[in-house]
């Protein structure tokens, strides 16, 4: 009985512990990508000297660029890409939008994520 009761124990509990690691690690994955997105938004470089995206598109393409580092499959109809600010000072809003698969033996689901350039509130 002893036996039958840690089979059923593992059965339940290596599902969870993988769900519990797929999503987390999707959670990580977003966070790091909309780090770098505010970062992206902010064009720190080009504040102290250095070149950076001058186009929405080429914007677009650095997104996608680093969509790709984190395995994010992305096409330019899900970013969104907004200036403002005067245009030796400018700042961008960027946002995108995907999915994430979580894969289980014998079953899929999809999260959906937007990560934006813009702060978060303390409140949210």
């Amino acid at each position: 009985m002893k036996k039958l009761a840690v089979i059923l124990g593992l059965v339940v509990l290596v599902p969870l512990i993988s769900l519990g690691w797929q999503i987390g690690s999707c959670e990580l994955t977003h966070i790091e990508f909309e780090d770098d997105l505010h970062d992206l938004s902010a064009q720190v470089g080009t504040h102290i000297g250095l070149p950076q995206p001058s186009t929405d598109d080429e914007l677009r393409a650095a997104i996608i660029d680093y969509a790709k580092k984190y395995g994010i499959q992305l096409d330019t109809t899900r970013i969104t890409v907004r200036r403002t600010g005067p245009s030796d000072f400018q700042t961008a809003y960027l946002a995108a939008s995907y999915q994430q698969v979580i894969r289980l033996p014998g079953y899929s689901f999809t999260l959906d994520f937007t990560a934006t350039s813009a702060k978060k509130s303390p409140d949210s």
